[in-house]
């Protein structure tokens, strides 16, 4: 028969935890366990001390009217440096949303770009007086009939050399006109200047004169023989009007099969040399264009 004045004597996990924590540990035989881990803790006197150190003026830094009243030294520079954070994180976020930052970013790295030129320039002038940035146009240095003269010249090589503006082969024209040379010396000097720049489809038989490791060169393959190593895709012989040279394509280039009789423009090939010849191999960096494949018109 149940009681409403009856007691449980239940008690929950913590409490009995508590109520042997008073009891001794022993060991297997018997004897109580000392814990002999020394325990150390502060005196009054050292909690005193504390006290008075947090609160002391030399504890604290000294921030005027916005001092931190009752924070050491490495809690105000904490402080600090979180607020610190935060306004840079957002000044940050508002310059990201203000409207043609892309443009000014555009504006002052040209404005960076044209002070790199015109140091180059500058540095270029003590080795070549026309490279100055404070020259202006040659051609205004040259008489009347001179510039008729170099005019005439430039539009005709303009027509030789692809990717080169009449006004850009002029200028060179009037540069070397302008430094001494005679109109015929200068052009020839100019046509083979251009004709073997960067990018320019170099003939074959300047390829000795190119001062590059990699060529661009356009020709006839005329001639394909079979390779006994392995790491050859295919060898043979390219030839344009000026000359012919060896052709290479490395196994590894994932370059495209040439037939024999095709013609070929290259781009990025390796210059090599070879028992003192030169040659040219295709490399993964090289690419190759058939400029008569697909011409179904003239099938």
């Amino acid at each position: 028969m149940s009681s409403n004045n009856a007691t449980s004597n239940v008690v929950s996990v913590d409490e009995q935890a508590f109520e042997k924590a008073d009891e001794a540990a022993v060991d297997e035989d018997g004897f109580e366990v000392v814990d002999e881990t020394p325990k150390f803790q502060a005196t009054v006197q050292m909690e005193v001390q504390a006290k008075v150190d947090a609160n002391h003026p030399d504890g604290m830094v000294d921030t005027s009217d916005e001092r931190i009243y009752g924070a050491t030294l490495e809690q105000e520079e904490r402080i600090r440096a979180r607020e610190a954070e935060l306004e840079r994180i957002s000044a940050q976020a508002e310059l990201g949303t203000q409207e043609g930052r892309e443009k000014r970013t555009r504006d002052i790295a040209a404005k960076r770009s044209a002070e790199r030129r015109a140091e180059f320039q500058k540095r270029a002038a003590s080795v070549n007086p026309m490279a100055g940035p404070e020259r202006g146009d040659p051609r205004a240095e040259l008489t009347q009939e001179q510039l008729a003269a170099v005019n005439k010249q430039s539009m005709r090589l303009a027509k030789k050399l692809d990717g080169w503006s009449r006004a850009a082969i002029g200028r060179r024209l009037g540069e070397a006109v302008v430094g001494g040379k005679d109109l015929m010396s200068a052009v020839v000097g100019v046509f083979e200047e251009l004709q073997t720049a960067p990018g320019q489809v170099v003939p074959i038989g300047k390829l000795e004169d190119v001062n590059r490791k990699e060529v661009s060169i356009e020709g006839t393959v005329t001639q394909l023989w079979e390779s006994d190593s392995p790491a050859i895709q295919q060898v043979g012989l390219i030839e344009d009007e000026s000359g012919r040279t060896k052709v290479t394509v490395w196994e590894k280039s994932n370059q495209p099969w040439i037939d024999e009789g095709e013609t070929v423009r290259i781009h990025g090939a390796a210059k090599n040399w070879y028992n003192g010849r030169v040659s040219v191999a295709l490399t993964g960096w090289s690419t190759v264009h058939f400029p008569e494949r697909g011409r179904w018109w003239e099938a």
